[in-house]
């Protein structure tokens, strides 16, 4: 092993690192197409999914009410952890 590394420190290999910035500068131009694809296609899934959504929401129809206010002392509240602590 010393006389590889010996060999190595007197006159590297010439054709190790030939090449070597191509494939670094390919493989990095991979990556971003990759991550480009990755965030259009997240974008398409959240488009798709607030489309369903507000579709779904128009589809059904039910009429708008205001929700009742949550308060720990109303008589049925949606905070008491069990309806058998209702005071009624």
């Amino acid at each position: 092993m010393e006389d590889l590394l010996k060999q190595l420190r007197r006159a590297p290999p010439s054709g190790l690192l030939e090449g070597f910035d191509d494939r670094v500068m390919a493989t990095l131009a991979v990556r971003k197409r990759e991550v480009s694809g990755a965030q259009r296609l997240m974008a398409l899934a959240a488009m798709v999914s607030l489309g369903g959504g507000a579709f779904a929401g128009m589809a059904m129809g039910e009429p708008v009410q205001a929700a009742r206010p949550l308060s720990p002392f109303a008589p049925m509240t949606a905070l008491a952890p069990s309806a058998l602590l209702d005071p009624r």
